[in-house]
């Protein structure tokens, strides 16, 4: 089983994932999502699932281009294929959510996995970007993720780069390091030997 739980040192937000991909035999990938006062991402769009937002605990934000929504525990939305949208926390403290993608992605929970492996290893810049131009490339292809803007303008070569990334086996080399942990099995107590 893969890792289940990845925390960013530097924005210090949690994702959970409840649900994989594969135990829902592809409907649904099933996140929780923990993030600190003033945390939440830019606007972006993903082409092959959507998200569904739903508010457990504090208030969630959600922009959908100028336009926003402040979830309370149980409210949901909706962001649709190809629709522009943004989570994010305005509040003074921390709020917890769930984040469903219907379809589920395998890519996308990978994704999780290797950002946040990154981050960790110091790897990422403070906002949790890549800082090496093909590991960002190779996570906007997992995660599907679309951004707008400038750097809108640079996706078509950041896709580009991650088809290379994976044919040089840089994408199998971030695999094996963040996605392919195991979580650690319970130690069983044995019982004391016995001397006769």
């Amino acid at each position: 089983m893969e890792r289940r739980v990845f925390e960013n040192p530097l924005i210090k937000d949690k994702v959970t994932l409840l649900k994989s991909s594969e135990e829902t035999n592809g409907a649904y990938t099933l996140v929780e999502v923990e993030l600190l006062a003033g945390g939440g991402n830019d606007l972006h769009y993903h082409t092959s699932f959507t998200e569904e937002f739903t508010a457990i605990e504090g208030t969630v934000s959600i922009g959908f281009g100028k336009s926003n929504l402040h979830l309370k525990p149980g409210e949901k939305a909706l962001a649709r294929i190809d629709q522009l949208h943004r989570f994010y926390n305005a509040s003074n403290s921390t709020i917890r959510f769930e984040v469903k993608l219907v379809p589920g992605s395998v890519e996308f929970e990978k994704g999780l996995a290797i950002g946040y492996g990154l981050a960790t290893d110091g790897l990422t810049n403070k906002h949790g970007i890549p800082k090496k131009l093909d590991h960002l490339a190779v996570l906007l292809d997992l995660t599907n993720t679309r951004l707008t803007g400038i750097y809108g303008l640079i996706i078509p070569f950041l896709l580009y780069r991650a088809r290379k990334a994976r044919n040089k086996g840089i994408l199998a080399d971030l695999e094996n390091r963040y996605w392919h942990q195991t979580t650690p099995k319970p130690v069983t107590a044995q019982p004391a030997a016995v001397n006769a």
